[in-house]
């Protein structure tokens, strides 16, 4: 039974949006903390699966542009919370954000929801709507037509989000720390209102109870205004850097902006461009009047040099919940590896290799669970490097992603140009490629014991080619398997039988 809305101590029904995102996944436990029951709508739920809080969340399967799936998640809701846009989604992705702010107006208003809570972007006042980045300008039309639904809705304005595993965070960081000198565009003197992960919950929560009677939009930020430049001048001084040479040039548009942040950082120039496209506006806060329905606790908002501490000891300690890549890479494949062995959709071709191992199951599984990131790929590295600058090249993620986690690995989890389609503990992984290519690849690991009980490592490669081009990829690529497949089986191979408990037994799988 759901807890009566109306007291003031009891819980409230929450449906969050965006769940498998950045927000939606740090929100979701911080409504819980607070006595909250939470639905999340999803279009994969498997993908929520392995979170620490699953098991305490209702899942629902669905999307915020089919109204039907909307309308289920909604019934018996009272606070909607939209944390979903289509950045980078294509060129029709105000269109998209559009319907989709639309659709989930209309059916919160048909469910009797009482209140939407949507995050969107701080935008400059003074500077004509026409004029902002698209990315801001979908983000204000959003906040727009949900105002407009009837519902009593409250939309966050927020700038630069701080916080381990963001995007901002993330393309600050690496900026910084890879680059002792930095010829920077000229929005490196924008100034901007960076604002705590932690603020943003804090208020995100808070929101869930304003009066009925308020519908509006909130700039939150936190305590400091600066420009880019002064935020990596003291992201150095924090992360303990020598000092870095900034010098900015005028000629560098946003196309080249963005393909500059690509080259330096994780964030693929298809995610950096809507960024630096905003970072040509001020960001700064014309009001705080947030503060009258939730208030700030001591020590509140959080300032620059402590948010980034935090977000740098999260990073160091491991402890990273959720990432930017967390959600899907636009345009990438999310189609399930078929089940089917005799599919009909088509050529799926295939690359098996099978290796005895001289170690215990678990030793096996640790190496498997492991791979990625800072431990590499147990494969030729250069083949895997060039692959990884081809696919950046042509606008794709590619291996710079690393991992969420050093030594651990839940489905949904982005793992360089790979998801974590599917993981079984102590048996299987298998990753779906994000990468751009002719077709959909996917690449199982598996731990068996042949019937004498010695441990077997399989491998398989799957690829599903999209048309011509698809088949002649297959096809050239296949001569070099034997390097990057076969090399990749028999080192990890000979990293279980080097591990601290390569001949420990069958100790209990790691998940």
């Amino acid at each position: 039974m759901y807890m009566n809305a109306d007291d003031p101590g009891a819980g409230l029904r929450c449906l969050v949006t965006g769940a498998t995102g950045y927000i939606g996944g740090r929100l979701v436990p911080e409504l819980l903390d607070a006595g909250h029951r939470v639905r999340c709508l999803a279009r994969s739920p498997e993908r929520l699966r392995d979170h620490p809080w699953a098991g305490d969340t209702e899942v629902v399967r669905g999307d915020v542009t089919d109204a039907s799936s909307v309308a289920d998640a909604l019934r018996d809701i009272d606070v909607a919370y939209y944390l979903v846009h289509a950045l980078g989604s294509g060129k029709d992705f105000e269109r998209t954000d559009r319907e989709a702010a639309r659709v989930f107006g209309e059916q919160a208003r048909a469910a009797g929801v009482r209140r939407i809570v949507y995050l969107g972007g701080l935008a400059p006042a003074e500077v004509p709507e026409r004029e902002l980045s698209p990315h801001l300008r979908s983000r204000a039309e959003v906040g727009r037509i949900l105002l407009a639904s009837g519902v009593p809705t409250t939309v966050l304005r927020a700038a630069v989000i701080l916080g381990s595993g963001s995007v901002s965070f993330e393309m600050l960081r690496y900026l910084t720390e890879r680059l002792p000198v930095m010829v920077t565009p000229s929005w490196v003197h924008t100034r901007i209102q960076p604002v705590a992960v932690r603020d943003v919950l804090r208020v995100l929560v808070g929101s869930a109870r304003m009066p009925a009677d308020v519908n509006r939009a909130f700039d939150i930020g936190g305590p400091d205004v600066l420009t880019y430049r002064e935020m990596m001048v003291r992201y150095a001084a924090v992360a303990r850097l020598p000092r870095r040479l900034i010098v900015s040039v005028p000629m560098l548009s946003p196309g080249l902006s963005s393909h500059w942040v690509g080259l330096v950082t994780p964030v693929p120039a298809a995610i950096a461009r809507p960024l630096t496209e905003s970072l040509r506006h001020e960001v700064v806060c014309h009001e705080r009047d947030i503060v009258r329905y939730v208030p700030d606790p001591p020590g509140h908002p959080i300032g620059f040099d402590e948010a980034v501490r935090l977000a740098l000891r999260r990073v160091r300690e491991a402890k990273v919940t959720t990432r930017w890549s967390s959600a899907s890479v636009p345009g990438a494949p999310s189609d399930p590896l078929p089940t089917d062995p005799d599919w009909a959709g088509g050529s799926l071709y295939t690359d098996e290799r099978e290796q005895p191992v001289e170690a215990s199951c678990a030793a096996l599984w640790r190496v498997i669970e492991g791979i990625g990131g800072e431990n590499g790929w147990y494969s030729f590295p250069l083949a895997w490097a060039v692959r990884g600058w081809l696919d950046r090249l042509v606008g794709g993620v590619g291996l710079r992603r690393g991992r969420r986690d050093a030594a651990r690995l839940r489905v949904g989890d982005s793992l360089d140009f790979w998801r974590v389609e599917e993981i079984q503990p102590g048996r299987l992984l298998r990753l779906r490629a994000e990468m751009r290519l002719p077709g959909l690849a996917w690449l199982e690991m598996y731990v068996d014991a042949d019937g004498d009980g010695r441990t077997r490592y399989r491998q398989r490669a799957l690829f599903h080619p999209r048309g011509l081009l698809g088949q002649a990829y297959w096809w050239s690529v296949s001569p070099f398997h034997a390097v990057v497949f076969g090399g990749m089986a028999r080192n990890i191979a000979r990293a279980a039988a080097a591990s601290p408990v390569g001949h420990g037994g069958d100790r209990a799988p790691l998940g």
